[in-house]
């Protein structure tokens, strides 16, 4: 269980001397020991307002935060009074009572606008207190210090950049109580009556219009609606008569006027039940050792100088929401080209037209976001700042397009640096070759796109520095091709004499092959001769013995013939002649 926190009186917080913020240790060492989370609920407003009366009530005392009698402001700087709250359970209730603005003794509005920023900061519930009515003095002071606010919470937390989204950002911002005391008006508009919550909205409400003037009006409110999503609004009447008030502390419930005495107790009755528990970015729940560190935080960043402070509210305001404005243009020129740009980009132009097209966007921003930058200053420096921003492109663009270039040559020509390594390209020949397969690789990386305006540079350094590569394939190839037209010259002299020497054997054969057959075709001729002379001398052989046959056929027949004649003449005789004739010629 918690360690229950007994704070019997408040301490001081901060303290301002001659200028330096400078925190309470017994102060700090409270906070630290706090494990609850807590509500912080700070009040400020004009000296002698009667804020520490209200402080008071909200820690159930009369007496506690000092409420002096006097023109003369009591507190001074922050103090601080921890109580159990009275209707959270294991949560504290910081009280932060701040000392008044515009107390004449002091004269420094720097210390005025430190301590009611730190107020804003510290707080999840902001009390500001206000006399009679709610006028323009009382809203521009709230504006420009939650202008102050804003900036300083972005310099002490720089990932913010004042770019929460609305639910962290609601959750971050206190709830503004605006509370208007000795109010004398009548809670009246357009003929009938209001709430004191209507009050305030009406008081905060834009006007319908473009002009200057209009704008002017606006703005302050605007911001303060950003700033302040939840807002509520309490009016006091006098507490009593005046020649009383110096008894304040001391007067009962029954000495003062019961509309006032209704008015506290509804207020502590809201502040109760409706103020949050301190938030941080990202729904961190604050404790005492949180608030302790923020109390650091703060106190150290406007010791060193990060919280500006004029004298002139107006120029301070200008200069606060004019370097705001700077800031969101650069933040959507960077954005613009964070979508938009893709290094490296294929020319110049492309990228110098995204830079035209994104610082339009910047100077519309920073023009919708400005405030009274008379002398256009703050736009002279947005312009230098854009200026700077497509210079560093351009230079980012260069390196974009030399790193890609470099890696795609390298990985390009890889293969053919390892085929020189190889000695591929060492023979007669190879220069013709290389510069071939060079070629190729050349055509391949122009075929590739988005390589930047480093292309053809990139491209030539890379061939100049392999240009001694070349030139070695060259000599090479030079040496190795005259000694091959040499080895050429002794092969086809070789070759010539084989040549020569086997047509000569050819020749050689084939004379030789011509006298066989000549040799043949005589002894053939001389056989065909001499079959011919046989063959005519059988022809002749055959001739005289058909001659023969025919004259012996001849003989034959003429025997035959004399026979015959013989025989018929005998006969003839033997029929004519007597048998003696016949037998005288027998």
């Amino acid at each position: 269980m918690a360690p229950v926190v007994h704070m019997p009186e408040p301490l001081c917080l901060i303290e301002n001397i001659n200028g330096l913020l400078l925190v309470n240790p017994k102060a700090l060492k409270t906070l630290s020991a706090i494990q609850q989370p807590v509500v912080v609920v700070a009040i400020v407003g004009l000296y002698r307002t009667g804020k520490s009366y209200l402080m008071n009530k909200l820690a159930g005392k009369n007496k506690g935060f000092s409420v002096g009698s006097t023109v003369q402001s009591h507190t001074k700087g922050i103090w601080m009074w921890c109580v159990p709250h009275p209707e959270k359970p294991n949560h504290i209730l910081v009280l932060l009572d701040t000392e008044g603005l515009g107390d004449i003794e002091k004269g420094d509005k720097k210390s005025d606008t430190q301590i009611f920023v730190l107020a804003l900061l510290l707080s999840s519930t902001f009390v500001y207190n206000t006399m009679n009515t709610i006028d323009q003095r009382a809203i521009d002071l709230l504006h420009y210090v939650t202008e102050l606010s804003n900036l300083l919470r972005t310099v002490t937390s720089p990932d913010l950049d004042g770019e929460d989204n609305a639910a962290d950002f609601m959750s971050v911002c206190p709830d503004l109580v605006w509370t208007v005391r000795d109010f004398y008006l009548d809670l009246e508009a357009n003929g009938r009556l209001i709430t004191a919550d209507e009050y305030l909205e009406n008081s905060l409400r834009p006007k319908q219009g473009t002009d200057q003037h209009l704008q002017n009006f606006n703005l302050p409110r605007l911001c303060i609606q950003k700033f302040f999503p939840i807002k509520k609004c309490f009016i006091f009447d006098l507490p009593t008569h005046r020649k009383k008030l110096a008894q304040l502390e001391t007067l009962h419930n029954d000495d003062l006027d019961p509309e006032f005495v209704q008015q506290v107790a509804d207020f502590c009755s809201y502040i109760f039940s409706h103020s949050k528990t301190k938030t941080l970015s990202g729904g961190i729940k604050v404790n005492g050792s949180h608030l302790e560190s923020l109390v650091w935080t703060y106190v150290n960043a406007i010791n060193n100088g990060d919280l500006p402070c004029m004298e002139n509210e107006v120029l301070a305001l200008a200069q606060i929401k004019n370097s705001a404005a700077v800031r969101k243009a650069i933040a959507h020129y960077d954005q613009q080209m964070g979508q938009k740009l893709q290094l490296p980009t294929e020319t110049l132009q492309e990228l110098l037209d995204l830079h035209r097209v994104s610082e339009k966007g910047a100077m519309e921003v920073f023009m919708k976001n400005s405030f009274e930058d008379i002398d256009q200053g703050f736009q002279e420096k947005l312009e230098t700042l854009l200026e700077a921003k497509q210079n560093d492109f351009c230079k980012r663009n260069l390196e974009a397009s030399l790193n890609r270039c470099s890696a795609l040559l390298q990985d390009i020509f890889c293969p053919l640096e390892e085929d020189v390594k190889q000695g591929i390209y060492s023979k007669p020949g190879g220069h013709r070759l290389f510069l071939q397969k060079r070629e190729e690789l050349k055509a391949k990386y122009y075929q590739v796109p988005r390589k930047g305006i480093q292309a053809e540079e990139a491209l030539q350094k890379y061939l100049q520095s392999k240009e001694s590569v070349s030139d070695t394939i060259w000599q090479t190839d030079l040496v190795l091709t005259a000694r091959e037209k040499e080895m050429e010259v002794a092969r086809v002299k070789a070759e010539f004499m084989k040549a020569e020497k086997e047509r000569l054997g050819a020749i050689l054969m084939q004379h030789q092959q011509m006298m066989e057959r000549r040799e043949r075709l005589h002894w053939e001729q001389v056989r065909q001769m001499e079959i011919k002379r046989l063959y005519q001398q059988a022809l002749q052989q055959r001739d005289q013995e058909r001659r023969l046959k025919e004259e012996a056929e001849k003989l034959k027949e003429r025997f035959q013939a004399e026979s015959r004649k013989l025989q018929d003449e005998i006969q003839h005789l033997q029929r004519n002649d007597s048998p003696d004739d016949t037998c005288i010629l027998l």
